[in-house]
């Protein structure tokens, strides 16, 4: 194949104008594609510095308009989640269902034979096997939020800058000239908006209920002001006078309570995996990996074994704050095997039973 046609997701940002600009120099064929996520127009407009690069580099743009598929795909789900008492990873729901689903298919009926995107991640091929590798930079690298793809996925995908660090993309970016060289990232979610956190999820779940704040003997020490506000491993913004040191340990949205005590609870060694995808060939018998229990902690060595339509993960060395709702995500060194979310953790089974042996009348 000669000079194949790509598609390059432009988010306005430098990673992904300068993989379209990294792409047209290698001699493809690229056409820059905008995802409109947002019916708000006070937000950034992102499409503009989108616009202006693929003029610069005489490249045809598209807007795609995907706003009410990232609401009911992403943001409903987000939502749901927080209501439930559970830490959603909307960045994985995303790729795996607007970035790499609807994106993708758009690119191919546009004749693209690739989507490329300005991801921190890698893809090479092993004889008939395609694999997800990190990005060269662990400071940014991405392959975490990406462990949701087939292989058929992965055969039209292309990272340009996984082999690049964050500085050496934007002094690439400045020697083309590219408009955005030296735009800032923003570190908040794409659909917080620069809005407070805690204010756009008083937004999007307007009202929650108060409930019982209970300790691990199972007295009520307290009242949240409903679940959604706080997160496991959280110790600030209680509201309890305890006179020690208490972490938020488990959120109960069945029984709306919200369990806290000392930090040591916080520790688990095995969890439960459900949703379970691996970018290659199934295992059928338990398997060594690196296992991370959310974006920004180590990959932690870690036994994985089949139980059922889920899975189960025994760590060598206990996580703290495992989070139900977040992704864990499996490792062989550079090579992403796949990933899951988390269900329940060692310490959550436990704490189903402090809960049980209290009783109702203990939560208020």
């Amino acid at each position: 194949m000669s000079d194949p046609k790509i598609a390059v997701a432009m988010s306005g940002g430098v990673d992904s104008s300068l993989t379209a600009a990294l792409l047209q120099e290698a001699g493809y064929e690229v056409v820059g594609l905008y995802m409109k996520l947002f019916n708000d127009d006070s937000r950034p407009n992102h499409a503009e510095d989108a616009r202006k690069v693929c003029q610069l580099l005489d490249i045809p743009f598209h807007v795609l308009h995907l706003e009410e598929a990232f609401k009911t795909g992403v943001l409903d789900y987000f939502g749901r989640e927080y209501v439930r008492g559970r830490t959603p990873n909307p960045c994985v729901v995303c790729n795996q269902q607007i970035k790499f689903g609807l994106l993708l298919d758009k690119a191919v009926a546009l004749e693209a034979h690739f989507l490329a995107t300005g991801h921190y991640a890698r893809v090479d091929r092993m004889g008939e096997q395609y694999r997800l590798l990190k990005g060269v930079d662990s400071e940014s690298d991405q392959s975490y939020f990406l462990y949701t793809f087939s292989q058929k996925q992965l055969s039209r995908i292309m990272f340009p800058i996984g082999t690049y660090s964050k500085s050496a993309v934007r002094q690439l970016a400045q020697e083309r000239g590219l408009p955005v060289a030296d735009k800032r990232k923003s570190h908040d979610l794409c659909f917080v908006g620069g809005k407070r956190y805690q204010d756009f999820l008083k937004e999007l779940i307007p009202s929650t209920p108060s409930g019982p704040i209970v300790d691990v003997d199972g007295r009520q020490i307290g009242t949240h002001r409903g679940l959604a506000s706080y997160t496991i491993g959280q110790r600030t913004g209680l509201g309890i006078a305890a006179g020690k040191r208490i972490f938020v340990l488990s959120l109960d949205a069945e029984s709306n309570t919200m369990l806290v005590g000392p930090e040591e609870e916080l520790m688990a060694s095995a969890l439960r995996v459900s949703q379970v995808s691996f970018v290659g060939d199934r295992p059928d018998k338990p398997v060594m990996v690196e296992a991370k229990v959310r974006y920004r902690s180590p990959a932690t060595r870690a036994m994985l074994f089949p139980n059922g339509p889920d899975w189960q993960i025994e760590f060598d060395t206990p996580q703290r704050a495992i989070a139900p709702g977040q992704a864990v995500v499996f490792f062989r060194g550079v090579e992403v095997l796949g990933g899951g979310i988390i269900e329940a953790s060692w310490t959550d089974c436990r704490r189903s039973m402090v809960k049980t042996r209290s009783g109702p009348s203990d939560t208020g």
